[in-house]
């Protein structure tokens, strides 16, 4: 029973504490959605794009030769 007593008392606080920051988060995203929405809809896009294709060395035929390479 000292145990469940010593787990509220500690559990409660940090309960509310934590609900407390994670609402001062959700509030502060929404103030920031609110203001600015196209900049929402950029990171949204964002998290949904693909990224860009990895660049890839020009193949022998191509038409630019750097000027260090060997023939």
């Amino acid at each position: 029973m000292a145990f469940l007593q010593f787990a509220f008392i500690i559990l409660v606080p940090l309960v509310l504490v934590a609900g407390g920051l994670v609402s001062l988060f959700a509030v502060g995203a929404l103030f920031d959605a609110l203001e600015n929405p196209a900049e929402l809809r950029q990171r949204i896009e964002g998290a949904f794009r693909r990224p860009p294709a990895a660049p890839q060395a020009p193949g022998r035929g191509h038409y630019y030769r750097a000027f260090w390479s060997t023939k």
